[in-house]
């Protein structure tokens, strides 16, 4: 919490505001990269999600994603109609449902993930020079401190 005695920097506020417009817009570029034509960015973001767990429920994917359990059901049946989950009965709760991915759901999410981390490594190789690079690297260690 900010106190009257210790207020916040010009360049703290710049580089929070720098730092959300740039990764809003580089995680938007990297979805467009990743998620084919098939699916919405939310479809998208949920199949990521669950690609990142074993096994997930309906609620806490909602929860996850912030959005209500009702619009997260619509999600579900979307992806389940593509193929790339099932739902099944909880064993230790029947009134919840397990989501997991399918093959082709484990395969989709694979690819996507490859396919990010292939468009960005070749844009930082075409567009910055080693120092640069070295650079961003440099930031990335820093910005890892915020999120610790």
């Amino acid at each position: 919490m900010q106190s009257e005695t210790n207020p916040i920097e010009a360049s703290a506020l710049q580089a929070s505001l720098d730092l959300r417009v740039v990764v809003s817009r580089l995680r938007r570029r990297i979805m467009q990269v990743t998620d084919g034509e098939d699916l919405t960015p939310s479809q998208a973001s949920v199949l990521m999600r669950i690609g990142k767990s074993e096994a997930v429920t309906a609620a806490a994917l909602a929860s996850a994603e912030h959005v209500r359990q009702q619009s997260m059901a619509v999600t579900l049946t979307s992806l389940r109609k593509l193929g790339l989950i099932t739902r099944t009965p909880d064993p230790s709760d029947g009134r919840r449902q397990i989501v997991e991915l399918t093959e082709a759901g484990r395969e989709r999410v694979e690819g996507a993930r490859q396919a990010g981390v292939e468009w960005l490594a070749r844009a930082f190789q075409e567009r910055f020079d080693d120092a640069e690079r070295r650079t961003v690297v440099e930031a990335m260690r820093l910005l890892g401190r915020l999120a610790d």
